[in-house]
């Protein structure tokens, strides 16, 4: 199977407990790992048996790798209690249900599988929405093996607690008991980042609120929403009802990530280095890493070549002139033609089509991985920003100071913190979908039918906050 990963003996010892907790295995007890590799969990639960002299339960384990399931078998031939079977638990049809699973599923992105197996997965599961990865169909395809009142405990990526593609999951683990979601050491799995999670399932309907163990070591409670909703705001007791606030969408014409073009190394220059003839097709850029503390004024020295109209529109390769000639050397041309877009798009057009309309306009700026959420304005309109930024137009540039003021709260702060994916060491991940949900104060959508001429104070009263 793609995407194996083993697990620490530590981690593994830890999820055994958690799968027999005040619930031993009999002799009659069925047992499944589906993903088993070398049989680590199966090791774990020998270990477990051992230590407290209970029966001897019946354990299978399922891999599709030929060498870890000869492994595997051999690891556990004088066993007879184990069988390791050579199978795709995702593609396998057999009806047989299980008392536990256990496991840690395979971490394959979308971009991991080929065309035949992302339509055949969307065609079986569905939770196999949008980019999915394959923990969450494992998540899918498990409970429906697990007997009711069964115990399913995984270990994945915490992703699937708040991103879009996992509202489905969301969903369907809505109608089973969550018993516990244990929010792990992100160094658990070395210099794989995941941020992993250790979530436990009872196949019953929920009766009981869900015990979270963040990891700072505090432990809440809480009733997770079923409606696919994002479980991160709950988990992080951000559960204010901010349905009927206006959000920062409302007063935007655009939220969006910065400008890709799919080759930098051609299209981004030094702009001294750009010859005099193509400076016309230069408008200054800024990325991520440029946008500092000690760089208010967002000075860049570099530059992007646009083959582009300022509506948006490619440019015929005839209006080029010096800046094909440019983009036809060698060393540039190879740069261009090895991408992707080339095959539906003309070989010198842009990744994405940059909306320069809006671009062009005074904006306010952030950087895709962030610490802490900080917002810079471009007062002038002329930055382009790059893929590493995301860019914010407010529909009445007259409100991009006091709107960006805002954005820089300690109340915006806090709604971003818990509501934004995890990247690695702990930085946020912003995303439009995320900044356009933002709630913002009621003066903002109001101030759109009054006068703007004059500035205002940014006040933020208690029902506002």
């Amino acid at each position: 199977m793609k995407g194996f990963v083993p697990t620490p003996s530590k981690i593994v010892d830890l999820m055994v407990s958690g799968l027999f907790w005040r619930k031993p295995p009999t002799a009659a007890s069925l047992v499944l790992d589906p993903g088993c590799g070398d049989g680590t969990f199966i090791e774990g639960i020998l270990r477990w048996r051992e230590k407290r002299n209970v029966p001897m339960p019946r354990i299978i384990g399922i891999e599709s790798h030929p060498s870890r399931v000869r492994e595997a078998r051999a690891k556990f031939n004088s066993c007879r209690r184990v069988e390791i079977r050579e199978e795709d638990f995702l593609a396998e049809r057999n009806d047989e249900h299980f008392d536990f699973i256990i496991g840690n599923p395979p971490y394959v992105p979308i971009t991991g599988l080929s065309e035949r197996e992302k339509a055949s997965y969307r065609r079986i599961f569905s939770t196999a929405q949008g980019r999915f990865d394959l923990y969450i169909l494992f998540f899918e395809r498990a409970l429906e093996r697990l007997k009711p009142n069964g115990r399913l405990i995984f270990i994945t990526p915490e992703k699937f607690l708040y991103v879009e593609t996992a509202a489905e999951l969301r969903r369907l683990l809505a109608q089973v008991q969550v018993e516990q979601i244990h929010l792990v050491n992100e160094d658990t799995f070395g210099k794989l980042i995941t941020y992993p999670t250790i979530t436990s399932v009872r196949k019953a309907l929920p009766t009981s609120l869900t015990l979270v163990r963040l990891r700072s070591g505090k432990t809440v409670a809480l009733a997770l929403p079923g409606d696919g909703r994002s479980w991160l705001p709950h988990i992080n007791r951000d559960a204010t009802d901010n349905s009927n606030r206006p959000t920062l969408e409302n007063v935007c014409d655009r939220i969006s990530c910065g400008v890709a073009t799919g080759a930098d190394s051609a299209f981004v220059r030094k702009e001294g280095a750009i010859e005099r003839d193509i400076t016309s097709f230069a408008f200054p850029t800024i990325a991520g890493r440029q946008l500092r503390e000690e760089n208010p004024d967002l000075i860049s020295d570099l530059a992007m070549l646009i083959p582009y109209h300022r509506d948006g529109t490619l440019m015929d390769e005839r209006e080029l002139g010096p800046l094909r000639r440019y983009l036809l050397r060698p060393a540039v041309l190879e740069k261009l033609v090895s991408r992707t877009c080339v095959e539906r798009k003309p070989w010198y057009a842009f990744h994405e089509t940059p909306p320069l309309a809006d671009i062009l306009r005074p904006k306010i700026l952030c950087k895709d991985i962030t610490a802490q959420p900080r917002f810079w304005i471009d007062k002038s309109g002329r930055l382009v920003p790059r893929h590493s930024v995301y860019y914010i137009v407010p529909r009445d540039p007259n409100e991009i100071a006091e709107l960006c003021a805002y954005l820089n709260s300690d109340i915006a702060h806090r709604w971003l913190t818990s509501h934004c994916q995890r990247a690695a060491n702990g930085f946020l991940r912003l995303q439009s979908r995320i900044l356009k949900q933002l709630p913002i104060p009621e003066r903002f959508a109001r101030a759109r039918t009054c006068d703007r001429g004059r500035p205002r104070q940014l006040v933020l009263t208690a029902a506002e906050a």
